[in-house]
């Protein structure tokens, strides 16, 4: 009789497993786990296994591979990706959005015209309601255009959160008082959640980028992309192929935000490079 592990043991994984799994989660969502992340995915596998009363890894990876159980796959892409933002971060990008990259874009547009700013990753809704903020308090054209404001995530658990608006006190603490009096309630508990208007302005779906359908109607034509700290978690290769879905999505002319470190210079060639005042960010050309 096969002796089964103690309820308190953690489910093993070998390093044949890791190998296996890091292979499978790469070509899925283009996300590859260097060496020193073992740890990191090892508490996860782990932790999922138990969840799901799973004992050897290769129960679960069956499950997770089964086009039947659509939802195992979510839970393990939930999570593995790591989502730590907050209100206004890189500030500086949303001042030339409004000061340098909107201005432009809509110089030769007539009024009421249409104009879209995706974020993606918009991990737990920090970066689109910044972005809401941000035109309502700085942007003096706001009332002159149609503004939707897109927010997609690989992660449908924090999609939900960004759905509710409902934010810690650390996470605001770059908001003035005075905008928070206007677009946010408090909820109790040192908690601020978005006002419901606001909330309900934002467009959310789910996106893989490795995997955006070409001509899809919802992120089409879009005028800036906010895209910031996600390429740096791909290898070369799914770079390439994020970036040629970024571009599929632009307007001619529109622009495309990354992290400070990131450079789509080293990634593709299909951007050119604008620089603004202190701030560097990518065009389609017009």
């Amino acid at each position: 009789m096969a002796l089964e592990l103690s309820t308190s043991q953690p489910p093993v994984i070998r390093d044949e497993d890791f190998l296996v799994f890091r292979e499978y989660f790469y070509r899925k969502t283009g996300i590859m786990f260097a060496d020193n992340k073992r740890y990191f995915v090892d508490k996860r596998l782990q932790h999922l296994m138990t969840q799901g009363g799973h004992r050897s890894f290769r129960g679960y990876f069956d499950t997770v591979c089964s086009r039947s159980d659509a939802r195992a796959m979510q839970s393990l892409v939930n999570a593995m990706t790591v989502n730590e933002t907050y209100f206004y971060r890189e500030e500086y990008q949303f001042k030339c959005l409004v000061q340098s990259m909107l201005p432009e874009i809509t110089r030769t547009r007539p009024r009421g015209d249409t104009v879209k700013i995706w974020s993606v990753p918009c991990s737990t809704g920090e970066e689109p309601y910044s972005i809401a903020f941000y035109l309502l308090e700085h942007w003096s054209q706001v009332d002159d255009f149609n503004i939707e404001i897109f927010a997609s995530d690989i992660d449908t658990e924090v999609m939900q959160r960004a759905k509710l608006g409902i934010y810690a006190t650390r996470s605001l603490q770059n908001v003035s008082k005075q905008t928070l009096a206007k677009y946010t309630t408090d909820v109790g508990d040192g908690n601020r959640q978005v006002i419901e208007p606001l909330r309900n302005s934002i467009h959310f779906s789910r996106v893989n980028l490795l995997d955006l359908p070409r001509g899809d109607r919802v992120h089409n034509a879009i005028d800036v992309v906010f895209c910031r700290n996600v390429l740096i978690y791909f290898d070369d290769v799914s770079r390439r192929t994020a970036a040629e879905a970024l571009f599929e999505t632009l307007r001619p002319g529109g622009f495309v935000c990354l992290g400070h470190s990131e450079s789509m210079s080293r990634i593709s060639s299909l951007f050119q490079m604008r620089k603004f005042a202190d701030v560097i960010v990518h065009q389609k050309a017009p």
